[in-house]
Parts: C-alpha cells; sequence; structure tokens
C-alpha cells in the first residue's frame, strides 16, 4: 500500500465522497476510481460500500482508514519538523487563498519573485479550507470568523461585509424596503458565513432570486442587475458598477487572517513569503473594514 493509497482512504474517509476525496488529493475523479479499485483488488476486500449518497467504509475499511489516518499523519509530523530545520531561501511555499482576495495578492506574488527569485510559490485557489497541518499547503490567507486552533494566525484587517446592486437596478425602488428587493445569496455550500445566516433570519424565501456557491458568482450577478447581494467591502467598495444598499452588518463581519504550521514559521521562505503578504496587505485595511468607500 502505497502513501498515494492512505491518502485516498483518508480523503473519502472525510468526504464521503469519490469526487470530494480527488479534490482533496488534487487528482481526476477517474484517477481515484481507478486507484479505490485497484487497491480493493489487491488487498481482496470491499473498503466502501457505493450508493447515491457517497461512499461508507465498510468494516475492513474502517480498520484500513485508522491505520491510514495515524500513518498519514505522522508522515505529516515528520515533513514539518524536518521542513522546520531548511534555511534556504529556495525552494516551493504552498499558498492557499480565496478566489475574492486574487486581484491583491498576484501583484503581491510577482513583487516577491523579484526580490526573492529562488522562491516558487504554488497557489490554489480554493473556497475550502486546506488542511494546514496535512501539509496541504503552507500557508493560508483566509478571510473567517475566527482562527483555527493550533496554527500560527497573523490577523490581518477586519473584513466588513454589506449589500450591494447596480445602480440602474435600484433606480427604480427608491424608498422600497431593502429586505423587500431581489436579493442573491450563498448556497449551502457557504452556509458557514455570517451574511448567509443574516440573509436566513432575515429576508423572506420568496425574495431570493438566486443562488451561488462562490463570492465571485453573486459578484457577477450583482454586476448583471439581477438584485442585492452581500459582499465583502473590499470587492464591493471598488467596483464602479455597485452602490451599498445597507451599509456593513456587524453580523456578517470576519477578519483576514494570515496562517501557518507553528513547525513551518521559523523556515527562511516561509516566514520570507508571509512577511511580505503583511507588509503589502496591511495598507488595504481601511478596504477590507468598509472605509475607504469610492
Amino acid at each position: 500500500m502505497t502513501i498515494e493509497d492512505l491518502r485516498l482512504l483518508t480523503a473519502l474517509a472525510e468526504a464521503g465522497s469519490l469526487a470530494g476525496a480527488a479534490r482533496r488529493i488534487l487528482v481526476n475523479h477517474a484517477s481515484a476510481w481507478r486507484r479505490l479499485g485497484a487497491l480493493e483488488q489487491r488487498l481482496g476486500a470491499r473498503l466502501f460500500e457505493r450508493s447515491r449518497t457517497g461512499y461508507t467504509p465498510t468494516p475492513a475499511g474502517e480498520e484500513a482508514i485508522a491505520v491510514a489516518s495515524r500513518v498519514v499523519t505522522e508522515l505529516g509530523e515528520l515533513e514539518r519538523r524536518l521542513a522546520g530545520q531548511d534555511i534556504r531561501l529556495t525552494g516551493i511555499v504552498r499558498l492557499t487563498t480565496a478566489e475574492t482576495l486574487l486581484d491583491l495578492l498576484v501583484p503581491i506574488l510577482a513583487e516577491l519573485r523579484h526580490v526573492h527569485p529562488g522562491i516558487v510559490v504554488e497557489l490554489v485557489t480554493t473556497n475550502a479550507f486546506f488542511t494546514l497541518t496535512r501539509r496541504d499547503a503552507d500557508i493560508a490567507l483566509r478571510p473567517a470568523a475566527s482562527a483555527p486552533e493550533g496554527l500560527v494566525a497573523r490577523r490581518l484587517a477586519g473584513v466588513a461585509t454589506a449589500a450591494y446592486a447596480t445602480a440602474d437596478y435600484l433606480e427604480d425602488r427608491t424608498g422600497i424596503d431593502p429586505l423587500a428587493l431581489d436579493w442573491l445569496a450563498p448556497d449551502d455550500s457557504l452556509a458557514h458565513l455570517g451574511s448567509a445566516r443574516w440573509i436566513a433570519e432575515h429576508v423572506e424565501q420568496d425574495r431570493i432570486v438566486h443562488r451561488s456557491s462562490t463570492l465571485m458568482g453573486l459578484l457577477a450577478a450583482a454586476r448583471a442587475g439581477m438584485g442585492v447581494a452581500p459582499l465583502p467591502c473590499y470587492l464591493g467598495d471598488t467596483d464602479t458598477t455597485l452602490r451599498r444598499v445597507l451599509p456593513p452588518v456587524p453580523e456578517m463581519a470576519s477578519a483576514l487572517f494570515l496562517l501557518t504550521h507553528p513547525d513551518l514559521r521559523r523556515m527562511v521562505r516561509i516566514r520570507a513569503v508571509l512577511d511580505m503578504l503583511a507588509a503589502r496587505l496591511t495598507p488595504y485595511r481601511r478596504y477590507f473594514e468598509g472605509k475607504a468607500q469610492k
């Protein structure tokens, strides 16, 4: 059994579906399917029951998952300890972030490339939290309500969220209660967001005319004049087509965190990336906190 097999087992146990497991270990669905089939054939045991609702471990699968989880965790800990001893300003740094931050982030990475040409940044753009404890990534730049336990966290700014729509959409709706307008809402995959909870509590279901699994999807729908979208102020306030319908809502607020694992924070190339990100993003604090309206 290879380490790739072990990682597939742990990913499948966590995700509950082959597609979700494939995304976690960064392979395509067909490769994950073939790898699982080959593993079960070699072992002569069925590890998962397949159904429409997902993959459920068999007794043999539960035993295999327990061993796989322990081995993957121990290997990850060894990698972090050894990596933390690296004092070179060269090598790969794996950085995960949300797509809403790309316009701010990529110019900083271009500067980093100029200043430290030996550092190669692998940028993983996803709305899901990668697990830093298993080295899915070395650094995370994430808006979140709070920093995850067990990680070294640097809070760069508060992140305010307000409601936005186009001027054309609002033109014929002057004086209408904002809650009675057409709303664009996060879907269930973003149910953890404060904006999703606020909409569920304050906006009638029949006023929700569109849902999206990403904030960039909500931004595009708002730009198209479909209705009112909750957006981080660093997106909404800098878009010339949008106007605030509601000011920043405290229940929607979060914070921007720069995260890494304790075992990696003294690694020279990790520290170089962390320091540049913090230095270049801190001046944008007013934009993140909704205090720099256009």
